[in-house]
């Protein structure tokens, strides 16, 4: 089955075009890495999933319903979504901030609680601090927050919008494992937003690279890396490689 199907969507920004006309299929149950230049249309796109970014021509297809204005906000009920360092509100605790939506649509408190306690776990996240704000947790724990949220309605898919790219790189490294992990614990389907190529190889199990809105080529590590479609494949990997090499 197919998690999302994006047929012909485009996207323009006055005079910007963000996305040409482009066809995309998420397969359910894989990670999918949307990867490129900044600008490139990739953050564009993974919004356009989650229902926030409203295609100029085309359509968004989430487990086979058309996404629309009108039933976006219910079909998001069903995605997690998790932006660059966290996005959580300031002048709520985390506990608060992780279940927000679901005191929204009237859960019990006890199976919140108990919901909480399982995300905690699963993200290593440390019970005492629940109730601090947001400004008195670390990059790490933000993160970890906002992971807890988007998985509080148990979704279907998760979308992460470049997650790690804020963070010290020791961190971000030591997230990048336990990212994984819960991947793939959960078998979930993910579609996730990189500018790099490492993180891309490290969780993808299909990498979609893009340029100027328009998908350049699609497949594995091995895809790219062994049979480039075109010289910006191999300029893209070569520039990712050369501060490693240096």
């Amino acid at each position: 089955m197919n998690t999302f199907e994006l047929k012909g969507v485009s996207k323009r920004f006055g005079e910007t075009v963000a996305l040409q006309p482009l066809y995309l299929v998420v397969v359910e149950g894989a990670t999918t890495v949307l990867i490129g230049q900044s600008g490139c249309g990739k953050s564009t796109l993974i919004r356009m999933m989650v229902g926030l970014i409203e295609p100029d021509a085309g359509s968004v297809v989430f487990e086979g319903e058309a996404i629309t204005s009108e039933n976006a906000p219910v079909l998001r009920r069903k995605m997690g979504y998790v932006i660059q360092e966290g996005g959580l509100f300031p002048h709520l605790t985390a506990r608060e901030n992780v279940t927000l939506m679901a005191r929204h649509l009237g859960e019990s408190s006890d199976t919140i609680e108990e919901r909480v306690v399982e995300l905690g776990a699963l993200t290593h996240f440390p019970a005492d601090a629940l109730d601090r704000y947001p400004a008195e947790l670390s990059g790490g724990q933000r993160q970890r927050v906002s992971l807890m949220r988007a998985l509080m309605l148990d979704p279907d898919v998760l979308l992460l919008d470049e997650p790690l790219g804020a963070l010290d790189p020791m961190i971000r490294a030591g997230l990048q494992d336990e990212l994984r992990g819960i991947f793939r614990s959960l078998g979930k389907t993910v579609v996730m937003v990189t500018h790099d190529m490492g993180e891309a190889s490290f969780f993808g199990d299909e990498i979609v690279l893009l340029r100027e809105g328009e998908i350049v080529q699609q497949g594995s590590i091995d895809d790219l890396l062994n049979r480039p479609v075109d010289d910006f494949v191999n300029q893209f990997i070569r520039a990712q490689r050369r501060p490693l090499e240096s």
